[in-house]
Parts: C-alpha cells; structure tokens; sequence
C-alpha cells in the first residue's frame, strides 16, 4: 500500500466508483483531467451494515473538521454533519491497525512465506505475460522494471484478487477521531477522500478498500491517488480499481517520484563479523549513508562487487528466536519503504521480483 501497511482480511470482488483528480499525461501530450476511481462496490451479498454507531456528528473534533473542509474546500457544512451522522465506528478496523503486542516477536522468515509463494509467483509470471506491452511502457517511461510494478502488485493484492471491502468514509473516519497515534496522517487522507469523491458526484459510502483506506490493484491511500496516479490507457479517467493500465503506470510512476534510480541495486549480501558493532548502523536507518569502506569499519563485509561512491543501509530483519538477517540496502530498496514503511515488505517485494524475472527467463 503507498504510505500504510498491506495486509488485508476481506476478500470481496469489486465494481467501480468515481473520483476525480487533474494529472499529467504519462504519453508526454501535457496536462490533462481525468477522473479517478478510487474504491470498490461489493456485490449484493456483501452489502450489510457492520460496525457501531459513531455518534461522530456529535464530537467537537468533528464539527472542527467540518469547519476545516468548509473554510478550505467550500464544503457545505450541513452535507458533511448529515454525511458524520451516518458514519458508523469500526472497532474491525481499529483491532487490525493496532500495533502487535509487545511480547511479539517479528520474523522475517514467517513473513516471507507468505509473500514468496506458488500462487503470487505463477500469478505473477501469468500477469507480466498477459501485461507485457503496458508493463514494457511504464518501464520505458519511468525507468522502474517491469518485475518491480508487478511484484509490487502482487504483494498488495495478489494481482487484484483482494482489494478490500471496509467502507473507506468510516474506515478513515474511525481512524481520524479514534486512533489519535496517527490521527493527523489519516486525517489528511480523509480531507482528500471526500474532496475527491465530492468532484466526482458519488455517493462517499459507496467507495470500499482496506481496513487503512487504500483502494485499488495497488493500494493507493486518496493522497496518493491525488499525487500520483495516472491515467496510463487514455481513456480520460483513472481507474486503480478497474484498469490494469492505470494501476501499472501508477506504481512505476509512484516509485519514480521517490527516486527510483533507473538500473541501480537494490541491495547487497553481507558478511558480519559482529553483532557487537551493529547498534550505530541500525540506529542510522534505513536510509543509506554508508559506503562500503565506512561499513568495513563496523565489521560489515559487502558481499559482490558494488559501483564506487554507492551508499547503503544496514537493514536488520529479525527472526524471532532465530539469528537475524541482514543485508545492505541501496537507494532503490530505501524507495521501495516510500510505498510502505517497512522493510520487511521491501525485501519481500524485492525478492518477488528477482523470483519473477528468474522464472521470466527460465
């Protein structure tokens, strides 16, 4: 997912909604305005009321917001306060985000089995064959491999199979004004999700996604949909639900926008000679800042030949009770966390890549 985490419960098959949004033609034809789709309609079935009453109508901090969206956006008051009445809270959606418990422990090994499989490997190999064309244009145009958009794709929402059934209008509601560690962040992604389905004249519960508010084959958050999607089939609206097209020269575009240096590494292999002397390359971050001369002096040996001058980040992915592993992030793997802060999933999307373009040349 851009910006928040991937994983996902409801798997539900999506009809398209409208939003709109002015971009850039992907072609180099100048700007244009294209309407966006941004979330899903669950069939028939699936339709049900769930979650609790809110009562948000009737909370100062939302009457703020709706001051907020007036004076910014020239929303009607009255429209937003009987939109708030109607939103339900969705206790789902605050048991899912809620960090894990602190006795806890991450393992990169269980996490990768979950992303470095048959289904999303054969799927992949089965998209990139279907999409070969559009994926050899987002390519050419953004300098992102087609391997990387798909394996993206894949690891979000298994080439589109899961795209996410929460109502996106409660699901940024209940995470704006009853989960105040990033009440500011999803906030913001409400302000845009409702301007956006306002340009668009569409009802804002009919929109459906995840239980963090992103939509489509990719994921967007509304943000990211409003900053970088892009119309890449012409057809005059972007639709992340509904065009493969669209959600490929997104990705590609997504991850140019955040630096993706066109046939960089992504990461090295390392040998450590102490964990002892890790604490300072960990604490740094995950953004590189370290040449391979500066990491032998911590006893982190690079493994494979690396270009002069190039940086990297010691990247730590603990295994529970097992030995962490560790390798040295580049530029292109710190990108990668831009589209989800974690490196966890950068290496598991990266990984899904190289598996692709491996099985692509087998």
């Amino acid at each position: 997912m851009a910006v928040m985490s991937i994983a996902m419960l409801a798997m539900t098959t999506a009809l398209l909604s409208n939003a709109a949004q002015a971009q850039t033609s992907p072609s180099g034809s100048g700007a244009k305005t294209a309407p966006s789709t941004i979330g899903t309609k669950p069939p028939a079935a699936t339709r049900r009321e769930s979650g609790v009453p809110g009562h948000y109508d009737k909370r100062e901090e939302v009457q703020a917001f709706i001051k907020m969206m007036a004076e910014r956006h020239r929303y009607d008051p009255e429209t937003l306060q009987k939109t708030f009445a109607a939103v339900r809270k969705q206790p789902d959606v605050l048991r899912l985000i809620a960090p894990p418990s602190r006795t806890y422990k991450r393992s990169w090994e269980d996490y990768r089995t979950r992303f470095l499989d048959r289904t999303r490997i054969n799927g992949g190999l089965e998209f990139m064959q279907q999409h070969r064309a559009t994926l050899e244009r987002a390519a050419q145009i953004y300098g992102v491999p087609v391997e990387v958009i798909v394996a993206i794709i894949g690891v979000e929402t298994i080439y589109g199979r899961v795209t996410g059934s929460f109502r996106i209008i409660e699901t940024l509601t209940t995470l704006t004004f009853d989960y105040p560690r990033r009440a500011e962040f999803f906030s913001g992604e409400l302000e845009h999700f409702l301007v956006l389905t306002r340009e668009a004249g569409i009802d804002p519960f009919e929109p459906r996604g995840s239980y963090a508010g992103a939509s489509g084959l990719p994921q967007f958050m509304p943000g990211s949909i409003r900053r970088y999607a892009v119309d890449f089939d012409r057809d005059g609206r972007i639709d992340l639900q509904g065009s493969v097209a669209d959600s490929i020269g997104s990705v590609a575009r997504y991850l140019a926008e955040h630096g993706w240096v066109p046939g960089g590494p992504v990461y090295y292999p390392t040998r450590i000679a102490s964990e002892d002397t890790l604490q300072p390359l960990i604490d740094a971050g995950i953004e590189p800042r370290y040449t391979s001369g500066e990491l032998s002096g911590f006893g982190v040996q690079v493994i494979g030949s690396v270009p002069d001058g190039t940086r990297m980040a010691l990247i730590d992915l603990p295994n529970g009770d097992n030995p962490t592993t560790y390798l040295l992030g580049a530029r292109n793997f710190y990108v990668v966390t831009r589209y989800n802060r974690s490196s966890f999933y950068a290496t598991a999307v990266l990984e899904l890549a190289e598996a692709l373009k491996n099985g692509q040349a087998q």
